[in-house]
């Protein structure tokens, strides 16, 4: 069964939004793949370096994720810390790379 017009948008914007490899380093920094129920929640700066870009690029990039509902967030004083959405992105990751891996 075809989805309608509107899923297909909304399914193209996902996978637009995630095939950039700066946005997809980001979402890997976030993703415990020992500990499926585990909750990783990053500061800017600690994303930042992992992923090894400004702070700005940084967070130009955790937005766009934000605003694909892809990333949630957790706002302790000044800090705004950056988590999984749901289990949903967790297991988008999880199938894209098995599918590279396997032809590796």
């Amino acid at each position: 069964m075809l989805p309608n017009d509107k899923i297909i948008d909304e399914m193209e914007t996902l996978i637009k939004v995630t095939s950039d490899s700066t946005r997809l380093r980001i979402l890997f920094t976030l993703l415990d793949m020992e500990d499926e129920n585990h909750i990783i929640e990053k500061c800017v700066g600690e994303i930042n370096e992992e992923v090894g870009i400004s702070q700005s690029l940084c967070s130009h990039q955790l937005k766009i994720l934000k605003d694909a509902d892809l990333v949630g967030t957790r706002k302790e004083k000044t800090k705004i810390y950056y988590y999984l959405k749901d289990e949903h992105v967790r297991k988008l990751l999880e199938v894209v790379l098995d599918h590279v891996m396997e032809k590796l």
